[in-house]
């Protein structure tokens, strides 16, 4: 049976009253151990979310916390468009290919090689990839368009390195 604790509500379990660290507006979904956001969600700048999409999504080893990114920062209806993959729909599948990527290099640092620009409801940054310390293995484009402060779409182009 699936059981939800709205926070801010305090609840008794055998006379004891339980807490709950989660942020105020979110709901405690019990099976599934997450929260899900019930109120607004946080409007990042089209170069916050460029930034935090190489750091904490496509440059994350652990899953718990890039999944908590994806949850963060991108729409639900959210889609990733890779040249060499092909399309991924949806906040899983998008968790499922980052997850994918960062486990064949997971050494692998992305670092911005440009200040990210801004146009309107997009952004891109331009970027390189791989291990610390030593030349870069590969390098690319990032173009999202975002919309309320969250990614809605990816656009990953290959580029040369420079």
């Amino acid at each position: 049976m699936a059981v939800c604790w709205l926070v801010g509500q305090s609840f008794e379990l055998g006379g004891a009253p339980l807490a709950f660290g989660i942020s105020k507006g979110a709901v405690f979904d019990a099976p599934s151990g997450r929260t899900k956001e019930t109120r607004q969600a946080m409007s990042y700048s089209i170069s916050t979310l460029l930034i935090r999409n190489l750091r904490d999504v496509f440059g994350e080893n652990d899953p718990t916390r890039r999944r908590a990114a994806i949850d963060e920062i991108y729409t639900e209806d959210c889609v990733f468009f890779d040249p060499s993959k092909g399309v991924y729909r949806g906040r899983d599948q998008i968790d499922r290919i980052a997850g994918t990527i960062k486990a064949t290099h997971p050494d692998f640092r992305y670092q911005p090689i440009s200040e990210p620009a801004e146009a309107g409801d997009g952004g891109i940054v331009r970027w390189v990839s791989g291990r610390p310390g030593e030349a870069p293995a590969y390098s690319g484009t990032d173009f999202i368009i975002a919309r309320d402060g969250r990614i809605a779409a990816l656009y990953l182009f290959f580029d040369k390195l420079p």
